[in-house]
């Protein structure tokens, strides 16, 4: 009996072990399927996890590259799992079914489960309600047009099935107006069409699209060129950092784009009440808890009305950190000059200092900048 014990006290640790860790060929093959289903636009699993990938954070600001090479960022990979099982209204047959028909090795799709079940079984409640409510609030769209499937993947897919999805498979490869899908950064149409007034808001609102963009003919490509201005640009403390290229100017809409080149491209926002969609679903206006909130902690800010004010100054090691984000803040509630004292001058404010929950801080701009 002492045996049997000692066997299974040596046994368990090893069992457990195996079902929060995951081996590198289930990683591989599940890298490798979903960056070939990422490639069939308008899926609605693929929207779904797209858009919780941006909202988290999970996918940094070069989302296409992460999700594509979700092996080389375990903590994304992670995530991708996650919001397929949330998208699977959190049953393991569901998931099962959604990643089979990602045509997984048939060795990997029960191990894959086990895995994603265990690890967030936990966060079935929060997961099932977010999720309704991302559709009741239109945040995700619950219909899409019809499936466009890229030439490269269209052999792999074209027997694919999603029991989820709310759209339907289309065989022709061309594309009606009304189902258009935005041309690549930088693609250069056979027939130039028009662009589209703001009025009838055609506009491709992500802002993700932005930055594999690398000079400006691919922003009047996407945008009309009379809706793209050039203007010497400043940054959150009014410094000049040279030509900047301002999207729907001087309206709610407005973002400003700066190139360098390989170095990455730059996005700013000043406005509040845009359209756009940033990365990790962060707008000019948001409250600071909801910027905690999507960091995964607190951070430190430097003090307001002094050098970089109400800048971030350190992300604490959060979701934001070394992703390309810079965020400053600006309390609206500076009345009482005690209580604004504690948080301005020479100094590096935490976002859970009393003084800050009574200032209703808000985001003032955000800069994003791809590397």
């Amino acid at each position: 009996m002492k045996r049997i014990i000692a066997i299974l006290a040596f046994l368990l640790p090893l069992a457990i072990h195996a079902q929060t860790k995951l081996e590198d060929k289930l990683a591989e093959d599940f890298s490798n399927k979903f960056a070939k289903r990422y490639e069939v636009r308008n899926d609605s699993l693929i929207v779904f996890v797209t858009e919780q990938m941006s909202r988290s954070g999970a996918a940094g600001l070069d989302i296409d590259k992460t999700m594509t090479e979700l092996q080389k960022d375990p903590a994304a990979l992670d995530a991708a799992l996650k919001f397929i099982y949330q998208y699977s209204n959190a049953n393991r047959q569901q998931f099962i079914a959604h990643l089979r028909a990602m045509n997984l090795q048939s060795n990997s799709v029960f191990p894959l489960a086990t895995y994603a079940v265990n690890k967030f079984k936990g966060e079935t409640k929060e997961l099932l309600e977010e999720k309704s409510s991302l559709y009741t609030t239109g945040a995700i769209p619950a219909t899409l047009p019809p499936l466009q499937i890229t030439p490269a993947v269209a052999e792999n897919n074209a027997t694919t099935s999603d029991p989820n999805n709310t759209t339907t498979s289309s065989s022709n490869s061309e594309t009606t107006a009304s189902t258009a899908v935005p041309a690549e950064p930088g693609a250069t149409p056979t027939t130039p069409a028009a662009p589209a007034s703001p009025a009838a808001d055609n506009f491709n609102w992500d802002v993700r699209q932005i930055f594999k963009l690398r000079q400006p003919d691919q922003l009047y490509a996407l945008y009309g060129k009379e809706h793209v201005e050039a203007r010497q640009a400043q940054d959150f403390q009014g410094n000049d950092i040279g030509t900047a290229y301002y999207v729907f100017p001087d309206t709610d809409n407005e973002m400003i784009v700066q190139f360098d080149g390989e170095k990455g491209t730059s996005v700013f926002f000043t406005k509040e009440n845009s359209k756009w969609k940033p990365p990790f679903g962060i707008k000019v206006g948001d409250p600071l808890d909801k910027v905690v909130k999507v960091n995964g902690r607190d951070f430190r800010i430097h003090g307001f009305e002094w050098e970089n004010g109400g800048e971030v100054a350190d992300w604490e090691g959060g979701a934001f950190a070394g992703k390309g984000v810079n965020i400053a803040f600006k309390a609206n509630n500076s009345s009482d000059p005690k209580l604004y004292d504690q948080v301005t001058g020479d100094k590096k404010v935490k976002t859970d200092a009393s003084a800050m929950k009574k200032l209703a801080v808000v985001v003032d701009k955000i800069a994003f900048k791809s590397n």
